[in-house]
């Protein structure tokens, strides 16, 4: 059986959304014959903007993706900050980059789920995946979404959690809030369920 390849591609400006996407790759390569690769979109923002807004370097054993890497792959796990209730300019400016696979509706049928870091719980904890679905319905992809598959850990109550039906996530707070353990299992969880439809889908594609 041929192995089914899953992309988790992400931006990070201060490493929350890296540390979830780790996890989320973790869970995916726990499911024989899925291989989990992480990539990290181009930064936009200048060295300088970088130095002034004390962002940490990027993670340097994390390469950088280009649009046409994308073809490579069977399903995406696609994560990001969260800006105003949609995806950071990063990521978008990667996804506004794919037009010419999406003239060619070349990643239609592939799935993917997302999955994001908010600041505060007004910061778009659903808003963000709910806008976040435009991109992957424009390209005729799979929206995978978590549902309440995480079981008990959906309906914590005692203790602060980000994500949602629409997939894992975490709060930044001031920035020094890091992601729970709670939060890490979900982002397994998603890469481990996601990575299951993945390779579902794959063994039992339809015809077009």
């Amino acid at each position: 059986m041929a192995t089914t390849k899953l992309y988790v591609v992400y931006y990070s400006l201060y490493r929350h959304v890296e540390i979830m996407a780790r996890e989320v790759q973790r869970g995916a390569n726990s499911v024989q014959g899925v291989e989990a690769t992480i990539w990290q979109v181009p930064e936009t923002l200048s060295d300088i903007i970088l130095q002034k807004m004390k962002a940490p370097a990027k993670a340097t054993d994390v390469p950088e993706i280009r649009p046409e890497q994308l073809l490579d792959a069977d399903g995406f796990l696609f994560g990001f900050p969260s800006r105003f209730g949609v995806m950071a300019a990063q990521f978008k400016a990667f996804f506004d980059a794919t037009s010419e696979l999406w003239g060619r509706q070349a990643l239609a049928g592939k799935p993917a789920g997302i999955f994001w870091s908010t600041g505060f719980t007004g910061g778009g904890q659903e808003l963000t995946a709910l806008t976040a679905i435009t991109q992957l319905a424009h390209h005729g992809m799979v929206f995978v979404p978590l549902g309440y598959t995480f079981g008990s850990g959906m309906f914590e109550m005692n203790e602060v959690k980000g994500g949602s039906a629409y997939g894992a996530g975490t709060y930044a707070a001031d920035g020094s809030r890091e992601p729970t353990q709670l939060e890490l299992q979900q982002a397994f969880h998603q890469g481990k369920y996601v990575a299951e439809i993945t390779k579902k889908l794959k063994n039992n594609s339809l015809s077009p």
